[in-house]
């Protein structure tokens, strides 16, 4: 069976297929891992209590708290010897989480990733600029090995040193960037700055790591002249090639014969019905060194069963709408920054750039609610009216999504710091007050 194949297998045949891949999963996983063993056994569980799918649902959870208590090799299911790499977070939370791959499992990543690229029109002929960050963090490399067995070309720049980016692009005929969304929204004002969009040879971008709005991935298209998808991942599952946007942009088609997706209550942990938002949560089937079983991600997002227009079979994921340990708590009120991303790019369009900052502070024990939103040179006055009639405006509709106040401040452009990785958007200073 070749990747077109498997992508629209038969529903009946792909739930077979899982089947088969979860038993085998997870007996090597009670076997090998002595933290899922004890978990199993307290439930008063055995591998051979799974005989259908639904069976999931029974078995427990896994954290990202414990690849911190197991640190650094304690969830590996094979002997050290027989992992070929390993990767790990910066850890700046904490201790890092370290996860490992054999050979097999970097020609399943590599399959993963290949495939996506092939949903979105990427072949032997293209030119794939990959400025993820590589190293440690598995951006790079997962994006990397699906381009080389596609038959692309690989240009291997890791993230930081945009004028060479932009540069490299040109020169080198790049028609495939592959970043984070906030660097792809840099590049794309630096590329207006530089004038040079009409020498780019791009056609796609495939962003991910960070949750973006529609109205971003509209100003990327027009910044850069591409179509912009969405890629979805995260170490402890695979890295990215979870699921990806085809060309039909309905949502993320999830690689359902390596992983299967469940959609759960946070707070009961009971599975959802199809189509319901909650958290999501990832069993790998085929994973060897470092398989995880009902991993929970903390994304919350929901699962789209009806068949995509490309006429995939996979099921699909929506645009996480943000992450349990991300929403801000704010006068007991809970809050996205995606909800305020997306208020901000809808309300006032071309008059600012995507680049805002939240700052959260607490002043005689309440919360003050503050968002720094960066004017675009088109509309950067010395208009006090202008600038206080937006501002109102952006509260307004703010109070409208969230049932919030907030105050907004309409700040020079260039003035808020770019990232050439992951954005940071919220600075909270209330953490050490009371």
């Amino acid at each position: 069976m070749n990747n077109k194949d498997i992508d629209f297998l038969p529903r009946e045949q792909l739930r077979a297929l899982q089947l088969e891949r979860l038993q085998d999963t997870v007996r090597r996983s009670y076997e090998k891992v002595e933290c899922f063993r004890r978990r199993m056994d307290e439930k008063g569980l055995k591998p051979s209590d799974v005989k259908d799918l639904k069976d999931l649902a029974r078995l427990p959870f896994s954290y990202k708290q414990d690849l911190r208590d197991y640190y650094p090799y304690g969830l590996f299911a094979v002997p050290l010897d027989e992992v070929v790499r390993v990767h790990a977070s910066s850890g700046t939370t904490g201790k890092r989480i370290v996860v490992g791959y054999t050979q097999n499992d970097l020609e399943m990543w590599a399959d993963t990733t290949a495939r996506m690229l092939t949903s979105l029109g990427v072949t032997e002929k293209d030119v794939v600029q990959v400025s993820f960050g590589y190293g440690l963090f598995t951006g790079g490399f997962g994006l990397h090995a699906g381009a080389e067995k596609v038959g692309a070309t690989v240009i291997p720049m890791s993230s930081g040193n945009t004028p060479l980016q932009i540069q490299t692009m040109i020169d080198f005929g790049a028609t495939v960037l592959c970043c984070t969304p906030s660097y792809a929204m840099y590049m794309a004002e630096e590329v207006g700055k530089m004038g040079v969009k009409d020498q780019l040879s791009l056609k796609v971008g495939i962003f991910g790591a960070e949750p973006w709005s529609e109205n971003m991935r509209h100003k990327i298209e027009e910044g850069l002249g591409i179509k912009a998808y969405d890629i979805y991942g995260l170490s402890e599952v695979l890295g990215p090639g979870v699921s990806c946007e085809c060309q039909a942009q309905a949502g993320m088609h999830v690689r359902e014969d390596y992983f299967i997706a469940e959609i759960i209550d946070p707070e009961t942990q009971e599975v959802l019905p199809e189509g319901s938002e909650g958290e999501l949560v990832f069993t790998s089937l085929a994973k060897e060194a470092f398989p995880v079983i009902r991993y929970r991600t903390r994304d919350i997002c929901r699962l789209i069963p009806e068949m995509c227009p490309c006429g995939r079979t996979h099921l699909r994921m929506a645009k996480p709408q943000g992450r349990t340990d991300d929403m801000m708590i704010i006068r007991g009120v809970n809050v996205f920054p995606s909800q305020i991303e997306e208020v901000l790019l809808r309300v006032c369009g071309d008059k600012i750039t995507p680049n805002y900052q939240i700052v959260l502070d607490r002043v005689n024990h309440n919360d003050t609610f503050d968002i720094n939103v960066e004017m675009s040179p088109s509309f950067f006055t010395d208009d006090i009216k202008s600038i206080e009639c937006l501002e109102r405006n952006i509260v307004e509709s703010l109070r409208s999504a969230l049932g919030i106040g907030a105050k907004v401040h309409l700040v020079n452009p260039n003035s808020i710091v770019r990232s050439e990785g992951k954005a940071k958007r919220v600075l909270d200073l209330r953490k050490d007050k009371i």
